[in-house]
């Protein structure tokens, strides 16, 4: 899996692409969000339109990262989830629970509506 993260307008934004597995990539994309947690960022876009696979590992990292934005009054969007991995939300019902846009337009107006 590949990350890539900025912070733009107060959002942190994700991308990610590749295969979203447990894997040492994961335990960086969590630390890399911590850190932008710690420097008050309170709104996250992650950008799923590259993952081509996800397992119950990779929807519990998301999980993990929707948790630590909204325990802390922030919240969090997917973008454009590939195939697979939209199909893996809707299975576990997790679609329900997250928000999820269609482009980074969209999510940037969901989060600052949000806040």
């Amino acid at each position: 899996m590949k990350t890539e993260s900025t912070v733009s307008n107060g959002i942190l934004h994700v991308r990610l692409s590749g295969d979203l597995i447990g894997s040492p990539d994961t335990q960086q994309l969590l630390q890399s969000v911590d850190d932008h947690l710690g420097e008050s960022v309170m709104l996250c876009a992650v950008d799923l339109s590259g993952v081509r696979y996800i397992n119950s590992t990779g929807i519990g990292v998301l999980v993990s990262l929707l948790t630590k934005f909204r325990s802390r009054g922030g919240e969090l969007v997917l973008i454009n989830p590939a195939d697979h991995p939209r199909k893996m939300l809707a299975l576990t019902k997790l679609n329900a629970i997250f928000t999820i846009a269609e482009n980074e337009t969209a999510a940037a107006e969901v989060l600052k509506s949000a806040s």
